[in-house]
């Protein structure tokens, strides 16, 4: 039997947020560049997916491919720990000033990988700027002016429906993220995974790090759009609504569903001396990736 129970999932989510909160800021950075890069490479798979088929939804059947990758080598998602760090706050884990430069560095990590891959990418996809024929040109220039013009052009009511969409996503991504913790076996976390985040790609919602790609790949392609477009009407509001989504409604949604057993496995943690805390007695050492991953 490889299934783990929510109780347990808890447990080793909340060691999962300690863990990322302790890293250091080498490895919060090096995980954080290579997350970034990695799910921008998924997504134009994903892109390329839906533009040879014409059916969107193959795109978000070969999306999660990069966030399995990016679980089970044990790297960072900003997006992820928006749900896993507040968690290890809550028990007195990690502190808040821990949280926030977990985040901040992860996040900046981010920006340099998913630049670093759009610029390969583009150079790539152009054929070194000789060639703006190709269909995932225009499809990429597409996707950045509806990203944020598209927005825009609904004012305040753009803003409202963006952060929305945000907040849908990383709810499905959080969950991703914690369902890859109710399996002690590698196939098992990746099936559980991949559902949540097919779920989220097919429906069009928000994902920060992945448009940390997107619209900097179209803006250089030559999508009408400024730095301050994407960052208005775009950027920020989307961490904002993953940020909601992942804190709200997976990490205290969660802990308010299975707050009284975690409590009792800490509790059996205390009386036998387990110092590293309940998840150690839950996880085998084939999820220790998936403790930190994502």
């Amino acid at each position: 039997m490889t299934y783990v129970k929510p109780d347990e999932v808890l447990a080793t989510a909340v060691d999962a947020g300690a863990t990322k909160a302790s890293l250091s800021t080498t490895e919060m950075l090096v995980r954080g560049v290579l997350g970034g890069a990695i799910l921008a490479c998924a997504t134009t798979l994903a892109y390329q997916a839906t533009v040879q088929t014409g059916q969107p939804v193959v795109g978000a059947l070969v999306f999660p491919v990069g966030f399995v990758i990016i679980v089970l080598l044990g790297l960072e998602l900003v997006t992820g720990s928006f749900a896993l760090v507040p968690l290890a706050v809550l028990q007195g884990r990690a502190s808040v000033r821990g949280m926030l430069r977990s985040f901040g560095l992860v996040l900046a990590g981010h920006v340099v990988g998913a630049a670093g891959y759009a610029a390969m990418y583009v150079a790539v996809v152009s054929r070194m700027g000789t060639d703006t024929e190709n269909p995932l040109v225009a499809n990429l220039v597409q996707i950045a002016e509806t990203k944020t013009l598209g927005y825009e052009a609904l004012g305040a009511s753009g803003l409202a429906l963006v952060l929305v969409k945000a907040v849908l996503c990383n709810w499905m991504v959080t969950l991703g993220v914690v369902m890859a913790m109710t399996s002690r076996s590698t196939g098992g976390k990746i099936v559980a995974m991949w559902l949540p985040v097919t779920t989220f790609f097919a429906q069009g919602f928000e994902h920060a790090v992945v448009n940390l790609f997107v619209v900097p790949a179209g803006m250089m392609l030559g999508a009408d759009v400024t730095v301050g477009d994407w960052w208005l009407w775009n950027q920020l509001p989307v961490l904002a609504g993953n940020l909601v989504g992942g804190v709200l409604l997976t990490g205290l949604g969660l802990y308010w569903a299975h707050r009284r057993g975690l409590e009792a496995l800490t509790g059996r943690a205390a009386l036998t001396g387990d110092v590293t805390g309940a998840a150690a007695q839950v996880a085998a050492p084939s999820s220790a990736p998936a403790l930190q991953g994502a």
